[in-house]
């Protein structure tokens, strides 16, 4: 999925990890696009970056009969993995290495973009007419943002029992349970399932960084109740994570990694190191070169949006 409303000038983004434990709440910030509800989780301006975790956008709910309110047209992508997870409905992906993936509930689509790809998303005509997801961005680390351009497909991914609940491992490790899905930095991602009237402690990584979203039904943390599609930092320093399940069935994203060490450079759906790099990956975009051609869309590309190429302050 592109970040269809980025800043003009490109935006520097470093990891401020919490050395201790904390809660820190930032709401997602509401934008419609064509009728589909997008919360935008991360970056914002008071957390750039979760681990490598660079980019969270939360979709839906939306019901529909007919249209196609998933329509995300060929777009490039460098330095990057896109993560794609739906709670409901279905997503078509199709690349510019000729791959196709129609995913749906508990089903991964991971894109690494590395040195450059572009692909497209939409709601395939046979649907169930409701879409609610979760797009996320995964910075590459600098040995490994210039790789061979690749798509994975996870149709079955490991699951951690736990006492009052259970997590589907996305990304990365969770007390012990590792998904298959490829990975350039310590990290987590996990879809968190809350029993009602349970309570439910995830074993967690304590060099790691890490943030809860609530998705659905109520949770508590810490004595607070949570709030849907609103970005939780924990900070570093948990060894585990206490939640009651208060309505159900209550669901959640954690996400977590070390922390990042390196400043990134983020605009439209690049992200990198420096304003010359996106002034050339722009540059081949708009030239037709580097990225190829989504043979599968019917339709037209996007087009680049404006760049203001001034100097880029440091973060």
């Amino acid at each position: 999925m592109s970040n269809l409303a980025p800043a003009a000038a490109p935006e520097p983004c470093a990891g401020e990890p919490g050395p201790r434990p904390t809660l820190e709440a930032l709401p997602g910030r509401l934008t419609d696009l064509g009728g589909l509800p997008i919360r935008r989780l991360l970056p914002r301006s008071r957390r750039r970056l979760v681990g490598p975790w660079c980019f969270l956008d939360s979709y839906g709910p939306l019901a529909f009969s007919s249209g196609k309110p998933m329509d995300v047209a060929p777009h490039p992508h460098i330095g990057l993995q896109t993560v794609s997870w739906l709670l409901e409905g279905e997503l078509l992906h199709n690349d510019s290495l000729g791959l196709e993936g129609r995913a749906g509930p508990d089903m991964l689509n991971l894109m690494t973009a590395g040195r450059g790809i572009a692909h497209a998303e939409e709601t395939p005509p046979e649907n169930a007419g409701r879409l609610r997801g979760l797009q996320l961005w995964v910075a590459l680390p600098e040995r490994t943002r210039a790789t061979e351009p690749a798509f994975d497909q996870h149709r079955a991914l490991p699951v951690l029992e736990l006492p009052g609940g259970r997590a589907t491992v996305i990304m990365g490790s969770l007390g012990g349970t590792q998904s298959p899905a490829r990975a350039f930095s310590p990290l987590v991602g996990a879809d968190v399932s809350a029993e009602p009237g349970r309570r439910l402690v995830l074993p967690l990584d304590a060099d790691f960084e890490h943030a809860l979203v609530p998705l659905q039904g109520g949770l508590r943390l810490d004595g607070q109740p949570l709030a849907i599609d609103t970005l939780y930092y924990l900070g570093c320093g948990r060894r585990e994570l206490p939640v009651f399940g208060e309505t159900g069935p209550a669901r959640a994203l954690l996400l977590g990694g070390a922390p990042f060490g390196e400043t990134i450079l983020m605009w439209w759906n690049f992200v990198a190191r420096s304003l010359e790099e996106i002034v050339a990956a722009r540059e081949d975009w708009e030239a037709g070169r580097r990225f190829g051609d989504v043979e599968a869309y019917r339709g037209p590309r996007l087009a680049a949006p404006p760049l203001l190429a001034r100097p880029v302050a440091g973060p």
